[in-house]
């Protein structure tokens, strides 16, 4: 009996092995295996992403700063060879103020000072003429005009109204408060050289010295002016200019952007500066603060807004508003992170 039941035991599992072993060979689908052709797809969906970098290059490098070439006449003194009237008289202006400024110049006051000039030249050569001693033998002995007081009274009090209004306005407007938004420059004078601070990206700092006049020339620039690092700051955008001295008083002073203000140690000065072109616009200490104080030039690099702000990258700023960026996109990527094993799920 026994080994009845033991032989039917085997026949039973001997009819039962094709089955197992077909199970055996049949493909199971589990989640994970269910998955796998959408984890096919996703790489092919990938490859554009992964060739992104190639194509951001070139406009990387378009953006990239070069430093910009001089205009010759612009931004810089003129000779008598770029034309004898432009030598004698300002430097063409690139701000608003000093486009006011050479309009108050040229339009009011070499009017006025000439037509003085000319009143009073007239007047001598008359009294020379028509009161010399041939020609009026027994002297005037006049001691009263009432006519003539009034006139030399009244006329002078008109023509400095005329002189004074437009004055006042230039002064008011050198003098307005800079906007909230205005992009902050400190510059500060050391014996001989400038150094230039932005606190609104990143606290980058500029060292300016002269350069060798042979190394201006070669460069394209006018001798005793270039600098090795330039002031680079953004055209169209007003510029709040703060001066300060570490050791004694200078005075940065640009000529082609009317701008001029003492840098005083222990002392913050601030003025609005907006220039309205791009270029390089040059300048000098105009206060003088020693042996070398021919020797500590100013070069401004106005440049538009985007290569400026490609610049502040080469130095390794940052402009205002990425630092808060920052951390407002890093939980965002967490919540990325956290929602791609969710998917996998």
């Amino acid at each position: 009996m026994k080994n009845a039941i033991l032989a039917a035991i085997a026949a039973g599992l001997a009819a039962f092995a094709p089955l197992s072993v077909a199970a055996q060979d049949a493909p199971t689908t589990t989640p994970v295996e269910a998955a796998a052709p959408a984890a096919e797809v996703a790489p092919a969906a990938a490859e554009p992403a992964a060739a992104a970098p190639a194509d951001v290059a070139p406009a990387e490098a378009a953006s990239a700063y070069t430093p910009m070439a001089p205009t010759k006449g612009k931004g810089m003194p003129t000779s008598y060879e770029d034309g004898a009237l432009q030598s004698m008289t300002f430097q063409d202006q690139y701000s608003e103020n000093g486009k006011y400024a050479q309009w108050m110049h040229d339009g009011i006051l070499m009017p006025v000072i000439t037509a003085i000039s000319l009143l009073v030249l007239g007047l001598l050569l008359y009294v020379v003429v028509r009161f010399n001693r041939i020609r009026n033998p027994v002297a005037s002995r006049t001691t009263h005009n009432t006519a003539i007081e009034v006139i030399w009274t009244i006329v002078p009090v008109i023509i400095l109204v005329v002189i004074a209004v437009p004055s006042i306005t230039l002064l008011a407007r050198q003098y307005e408060t800079p906007p909230a938004d205005a992009v902050t420059i400190k510059a500060t004078g050391y014996q001989w050289y400038w150094g230039y601070t932005y606190p609104d990206h990143g606290e980058i700092e500029v060292i300016s010295n002269m350069l060798d006049e042979g190394e201006a020339v070669r460069r394209g620039e006018p001798g005793q002016l270039a600098v090795d690092n330039r002031m680079v700051v953004p055209a169209g955008v007003p510029l709040r200019i703060q001066t300060t001295a570490s050791d004694v008083i200078h005075a940065f002073a640009v000529p082609s952007l009317w701008f001029k203000m003492d840098a005083v140690p222990g002392r913050l000065n601030e003025k609005l500066l907006t220039i309205e072109e791009p270029g390089v616009y040059y300048g000098q200490c105009s206060e003088l603060c020693g042996a070398r104080h021919a020797y500590m030039p100013i070069a401004i690099e106005a440049l538009p807004p985007a290569e400026f702000a490609a610049w502040v990258k080469a130095q390794g700023g940052s402009m205002p508003g990425e630092e808060a960026a920052a951390p407002a996109a890093a939980p965002a990527a967490d919540t990325a992170a956290a929602a791609a094993p969710a998917a996998a799920r």
